[in-house]
């Protein structure tokens, strides 16, 4: 009796482990979407081209998004609390960036599997972008361990932070790895992308020249921290541009230009797929500090990123009380719109003349105004107002694409500024001026305003002063669309020298970095608070959703000990 039990036993575990392994296979089934794509089949260069055209839309998001806020590219007249106030609601999400990143990942895969050497080199450096991006936003983040969640395990299911430093430091060497991986002539890479790489159409070349201004970038940007590391590499690339060539062109830029086929394609202002009063070209706005650097500068770019006034202001202190007409009139041999006004006008308003905006062709929305939409004495007092006395974005902006409508990714401006910046230092990097006006000139090429160069730089105030200010500040105008470097520079530098406004944004000062997600903080607990605990609370970390620790207004290790940029 005692064998048949066993035996009776044994078949019973056996069955059940047969029962649960076909429920198993069966749920398996179940949760098979039909429609997916199989991985194993699955063509790699159509899923990089996700990957791109994913990154370029995040980063023309965030550059053009509240970062732009915070760098006073632009305001809101209209629900901008997160853009001009920095309300960011104690979270900012990454899994966008991680989902690019997934999908980088198994491409790469693919591709060592394959020996296929450019897709490999690609991938690395996007896998360098994308992460160096993400650690540039939070400090701290998850990444030896963050794209391994396939595997199973505590450890990869709920991956630690790894340290800034580190970071940076594999990031530059793969895009070293990149640099030798895309080196080869363009006919000894059997696969052609072609159109797959809406960035550079698979040139090698072009793909090497980004590796390459991509690693300078990150040296510049660890250079107060490890100054010898940084100087010892930009000086590298730079001295042997054969072996580490760069991007010096405009023509060699790293942009995406968009389809503008549906709402998810196409430019974020656009109105052809959002032309509701609340649509984001209705309330996006120049600030004021910018169109006034600008005005300041003579700057022609202006003309390319905003529309004059619709009609300007003009207060009349010999007018008779109650004066409020628009007229018609000629400004510089144009015709335009003027509304003329008696100073009791003004004075009804609770407003003096500094509280309003009589410049005749172009007027910015200052920071973290209560009650944008009223702003100089606009006539429609609605959230989605019309306010016709401050100036719109350019028209362009108003296309779901179009020539100049591009994410704008790393540029030949940025460079040559790497290059004045680190020859502003004393690096061997050639002539700070010849790079810094190199930077300018760049820039004028991406906009289509070649012409326009010569004059503006023989300008006093253009003309290279020999400072780092001067650098950062052009640099600050040239990153137009992608506030997220400029940003980056700031926290670094402390230029251009912008300020919150006390009592209106959350802190008196700018932010330094971006809140670590909710969903990190209630799932991976340990491991965001280890992080957090490692940022350097500063006297305005308090301004925080989270407290002192998870604080946009708390150090990460690139500026820890740096006294910048406040």
């Amino acid at each position: 009796m005692k064998t048949i039990k066993i035996i009776y036993t044994t078949l019973f575990i056996l069955a059940a482990s047969a029962i649960l392994f076909s429920c198993t296979k069966y749920l398996e089934k179940l949760n098979e979407n039909p429609n997916g794509a199989d991985p194993d089949k699955a063509n790699p260069n159509l899923v990089i081209s996700t990957v791109l055209t994913e990154a370029g839309k995040a980063f023309t998001t965030l550059g053009f998004g509240d970062v732009a806020g915070v760098m006073q590219y632009t305001q809101k007249d209209g629900w901008g609390g997160g853009h001009n106030n920095y309300d960011w609601g104690g979270s900012n999400d990454w899994a966008g960036y991680y989902s690019i990143l997934r999908n980088n990942q198994f491409v790469y895969n693919k591709a060592v599997a394959s020996n296929d050497e450019l897709l490999e080199g690609i991938t690395l450096v996007m896998n360098a972008m994308m992460f160096g991006l993400i650690t540039d936003l939070y400090g701290d983040i998850p990444y030896t361990s963050a794209l391994q969640g396939d595997l199973g395990g505590q450890e990869n299911t709920f991956p630690a932070y790894q340290d800034q430093q580190s970071i940076y430091t594999d990031i530059l060497s793969n895009l070293d790895k990149a640099n030798t991986l895309l080196s080869k002539n363009q006919n000894d890479y059997p696969n052609k992308l072609g159109a797959a790489d809406v960035y550079y159409q698979g040139s090698a070349a072009k793909w090497r020249k980004l590796a390459n201004s991509l690693a300078l970038r990150y040296y510049l940007r660890i250079s107060d921290k490890l100054s010898s590391v940084a100087r010892t590499g930009i000086e590298k690339i730079y001295a042997n541009q054969t072996q580490y060539p760069i991007i010096t062109a405009a023509a060699d830029d790293a942009t995406m230009a968009f389809a503008g086929n549906g709402a998810g394609d196409s430019w974020p202002t656009n109105v052809t797929y959002d032309g509701s009063d609340a649509s984001n070209y209705r309330r996006i706005k120049m600030a004021d500090p910018f169109v006034k650097t600008l005005l300041a500068l003579k700057d022609p770019r202006i003309a390319l990123w905003a529309n004059k006034v619709q009609i300007f202001l003009q207060v009349d202190e010999n007018l008779p009380p109650n004066s409020d007409k628009i007229k018609d009139t000629i400004v510089n041999g144009e015709p335009r719109k003027v509304r003329v006004i008696s100073t009791d006008i003004v004075t009804s308003r609770g407003l003096t003349l500094n509280d309003i905006n009589q410049d005749p062709n172009y007027v910015g929305l200052p920071i973290a105004l209560t009650g944008p939409q009223a702003y100089n004495l606009s006539p429609d007092l609605n959230q989605a107002s019309r306010n016709p006395h401050v100036s719109w974005l350019n028209d362009i902006y108003q296309s779901a694409k179009g020539p100049l409508l591009k994410t704008r990714l790393v540029s030949a401006a940025e460079v040559q500024f790497i290059l004045a910046e680190a020859a502003q230092k004393g690096w061997a990097t050639g002539g700070a001026e010849a790079a810094y006006n190199a930077g300018v000139k760049a820039s004028f090429d991406a906009w289509g305003i070649s012409g326009s160069y010569a004059a503006y730089i023989a300008q006093p105030n253009v003309k290279y002063d020999g400072t780092q200010k001067q650098i950062i500040s052009q640099k600050w105008i040239a990153n137009w669309s992608n506030a997220t470097e400029a940003w980056f520079d700031f926290r670094r530098t402390g230029y251009p020298e912008l300020k919150g406004v006390p009592g209106k944004t959350i802190a008196p000062v700018l932010p330094v970095r971006f809140y670590y997600p909710l969903d990190e903080q209630r799932l991976n607990t340990t491991n965001e608070e280890a992080a957090a605990s490692k940022l350097e609370t500063t006297s305005n970390s308090a301004f925080g959703a989270n407290g002192s620790k998870n604080s946009p207004w708390s150090k990460m290790w690139l500026i820890q000990g740096t006294g910048k940029p406040w």
